[in-house]
């Protein structure tokens, strides 16, 4: 299979032709790199089994790997999780942004995204991009770090492609993405537990 074909996008006004390329083909079991508010991610319709098993394999993931998912505003994330006050607070304050929020699952998370416990991790980045994308597929898209299976973060469209074009079906290049995963803050407990810290601030969440 040929590598995936690259296609440069402007990172804060992404054009709709090459949004629409993008649905298309998570449509279809496809799988893309495309750029967040932290690394480039890896990912597909968070509903197609085909698509979430390429990702395991393109990484060589064990399968107890937790993925976590993009929700494009907190109505989204609200179908997906049970969102409390003590939550919706958090979300208000952090999102969109650099953090991936850990939460109870609802019913209609698929089991092979449940986490642990039955819960979900939750991406509402700060990226037009990765928001346009799941917008307009209009239900959240999986996403994980475009990392090589030894654990190298890939930062460039073109390290993407020469690593792991010969998986993806679309890179989606909005330029050199600094090498930040995103603060994980645990929402599940009687207070938010920053499980990671990492590109976003964490200080007014810790005790």
């Amino acid at each position: 299979m040929s590598a995936a074909p690259i296609l440069a996008i402007d990172p804060q006004h992404p054009q709709p032709r090459l949004i629409e390329r993008a649905v298309q083909i998570l449509s279809s079991a496809g799988l893309i790199a495309f750029p967040t508010d932290t690394y480039y991610g890896i990912g597909c319709d968070l509903f197609d089994k085909r698509a979430i098993e390429r990702i395991y394999q393109l990484k060589q993931l064990p399968k107890t790997h937790e993925l976590s998912f993009i929700c494009a505003d907190m109505a989204e994330v609200s179908r997906y999780a049970i969102v409390d006050n003590l939550a919706y607070r958090v979300l208000r304050r952090k999102a969109p942004g650099p953090f991936t929020f850990i939460l109870p699952a609802t019913r209609l998370v698929p089991d092979l995204v449940l986490r642990r416990q039955k819960t979900v991790g939750i991406r509402l980045p700060d990226s037009p991009i990765a928001l346009a994308v799941v917008k307009q597929l209009a239900h959240p898209v999986i996403s994980t770090s475009a990392a090589t299976p030894d654990g190298e973060v890939l930062i460039d469209a073109r390290d993407i492609k020469e690593q792991l074009g010969h998986g993806l079906d679309l890179i989606l290049d909005g330029g050199y993405r600094p090498n930040e995963p995103s603060s994980v803050i645990d929402l599940t407990g009687p207070e938010p537990t920053v499980v990671r810290q990492g590109k976003g601030d964490c200080s007014d969440l810790l005790q």
